[in-house]
């Protein structure tokens, strides 16, 4: 038989779980619905990228750090991601960083994707405080979910369904 403490501590738990995802996935409600603000990266081995090129395609772009260790375990799902869903233009922003932070990580976590230092905006026009913060941004521009801490395979495929429709 179950004890009543024992449902308690469940409900709570589940209470606690439930109030975490939701919180982690509102990290920047006042962003959405509302147009992607300007964002630009210097890329490591090309031009200056603009999240604004990019309309017309759904965006990922994931705010992270080389010294981020949580960064560098989704990295393998955001590769995974952008390999997969090919009409959707990943972008890795990197945040409180230098060029050679950048260049390490990126020679000791390779991946097809766009990434460098932010060039042109701020993170904080995304209301991102630390890394790693992914937002997900439809075809028209507009912030349709943003997501704070690191992804997981089902999270991301999640969030991708709802700007690649």
């Amino acid at each position: 038989m179950i004890s009543a403490g024992a449902i308690v501590l469940g409900t709570v738990l589940m209470v606690s779980l439930a109030w975490g995802l939701q919180h982690a996935a509102m990290t920047s409600p006042h962003l959405l619905g509302h147009s992607a603000p300007d964002l630009a990266i210097q890329q490591l081995d090309g031009p200056k990228l603009g999240i604004q090129q990019l309309r017309g395609k759904p965006v990922v772009v994931n705010f992270w750090a080389s010294w981020c260790g949580p960064c560098a375990q989704e990295l393998p799902i955001l590769a995974g991601a952008s390999a997969t869903h090919r009409n959707v233009a990943f972008v890795g922003a990197a945040m409180q960083d230098t060029t050679a932070g950048v260049q390490t990580f990126e020679q000791q976590h390779p991946h097809t994707y766009p990434v460098g230092l932010i060039v042109s905006g701020s993170y904080r026009d995304y209301g991102v405080v630390g890394p790693p913060v992914t937002i997900f941004i439809n075809a028209d521009g507009v912030v349709t979910a943003s997501f704070a801490g690191p992804l997981d395979a089902s999270t991301i495929d999640h969030y991708l369904r709802l700007i690649a429709a």
